[in-house]
């Protein structure tokens, strides 16, 4: 049976579990919202011990905090950052829109421990939250953390992708394959252009994230309530913002504005448009390599995957395209994630956005998704991969798109009569084309060689 203990808030008593570290509103929020069962990333929960911390050092500093309850207050929010006490934190992302009851449980917590460390009463709300509002911390919290975990995952994961793919072109120059228009044969080129299309996209999307973080690194801190910075020090804000960049080594500064900072998510609505366009990209790259590993016998058969384990329970050597797979499932989670977050965002009313906490949780799960199976797909599928040249040879011999070269020669009609013919016989396309035009042999297999058109059919 649990043991309680007694605690108040401004509302009045309520039991507490007697080793929880949190108070009051804690558990008025557990009970108002059994919801989920999905709490708040513990990314987003370190990031806003982070917030406390550097609001203590400032405070400290400022001279509006004792030092000694400054102090303990930083060595409590320590304690959270470095990944202890998690299971304080229960609290489903579905609660109040502000995300007053996380801020709340991380400053109940923080004020729990330092009034331990410091052996003198630090007040979850008069000490831990000084010059600060739920208004102003959450929307911090959710810059602050996508900004370190782009840095830290998403970034470092993307380019390790693009340059896998690069590195993974670089054996397949030699590779010429039938190249595919609404999956019908087209034209010949490389496996290596084909490759080449997807670093880009990658490298692309790096570049996006980069231009969008700027505005992700402008952050709400000091303006408090609605945006005026009441009952913060009128010079908070700014060593805030010095001082969280000293601590984490990334350029924050406070937004041009709080009032457009606390009432809309505009900037977290865009970084999120750029990893649903990493979804779209990643998806395209994991369709082509299903395609592409199809088979072994009656599907393209152009490359061979890795088997990373059995695919049936019942076809004994099945073996399936699992990690491009998982991918997809990835990218069409973000796309999901994505649409929640833009309607999120459309929910600033007034002076401040209601639908915080759950933004929050899908920006993190994004990008911490999208980090992951993009290391994943680098080094389980494509660093790995065996070209079936067989297969891509097979192809490109019988290919009737290939006459495409003679067009400038014979015109598109004859062209034309020449493929369809190839194609009801089950002919190579230069037999027939020898025996339809007045073109030397010779010449036409400088023509219609498949690298040879790849490069563009450069003479």
């Amino acid at each position: 049976m649990t043991n309680y203990r007694i605690e108040k808030d401004s509302m009045g008593e309520l039991q507490v579990p007697a080793d929880a570290l949190y108070g009051a509103q804690t558990q008025r929020a557990i009970n108002n919202f059994p919801i989920s069962g999905l709490t708040m990333p513990p990314a987003f929960i370190k990031t806003v011990a982070l917030i406390k911390q550097t609001a203590a050092k400032v405070n400290s500093d400022l001279g509006v905090l004792d030092a000694k309850r400054g102090q303990a207050i930083i060595q409590a929010a320590e304690q959270i950052i470095q990944g202890q006490h998690a299971e304080q934190f229960p609290i489903d992302i579905f609660q109040t829109g502000s995300g007053t009851s996380t801020n709340m449980n991380v400053n109940e917590v923080l004020a729990h421990l330092a009034s331990a460390i410091s052996t003198e009463v630090v007040g979850a709300n008069d000490h831990v939250n000084m010059g600060q509002s739920s208004n102003d911390v959450i929307p911090t919290a959710i810059h602050i953390s996508a900004a370190l975990e782009c840095h830290r995952q998403l970034l470092p994961a993307l380019t390790h992708l693009a340059e896998t793919i690069e590195t993974k072109a670089g054996t397949c120059q030699h590779y010429t394959k039938t190249g595919r228009t609404h999956l019908m044969d087209a034209m010949p080129m490389t496996l290596a252009q084909e490759l080449g299309a997807w670093a880009l996209q990658i490298r692309n999307a790096i570049a996006r994230i980069q231009s969008t973080l700027p505005r992700i690194q402008k952050l709400a801190q000091g303006g408090t309530a609605v945006g005026t910075g009441i009952n913060a020090h009128p010079e908070f804000a700014v060593k805030f913002a010095q001082t969280m960049s000293a601590a984490t080594d990334m350029a924050f500064t406070p937004n041009d504005s709080f009032f457009e900072s606390l009432s809309c998510q505009d900037a977290v609505v865009e970084l999120s448009g750029q990893l649903k366009t990493i979804a779209v990209s990643l998806m395209k790259i994991a369709n082509d390599l299903r395609w592409m590993n199809s088979g072994p016998l009656a599907g393209l058969g152009e490359i061979e995957l890795t088997a990373l384990q059995p695919g049936s329970s019942i076809m004994p050597g099945k073996v399936n395209p699992v990690i491009p797979e998982a991918t997809a499932m990835v990218a069409a989670q973000v796309i999901g994630n994505d649409a929640t977050i833009t309607v999120a965002g459309q929910s600033g009313t007034f002076q401040l956005n209601v639908m915080l906490p759950v933004i929050a949780y899908n920006i993190l799960q994004s990008i911490e998704i999208i980090s992951q199976v993009s290391l994943a797909l680098a080094d389980t599928a494509i660093a790995d991969f065996k070209v079936r040249e067989d297969n891509l040879q097979q192809a490109l011999t019988r290919n009737p798109i290939l006459v495409t070269a003679l067009n400038p020669i014979i015109g598109y009609e004859q062209a034309a009569k020449i493929a369809k013919l190839a194609y009801q016989q089950g002919r190579a396309i230069i037999d027939v084309a020898e025996e339809m035009t007045d073109i030397p042999r010779a010449e036409l297999e400088k023509i219609l060689e498949p690298k040879h058109l790849a490069e563009g059919g450069v003479n």
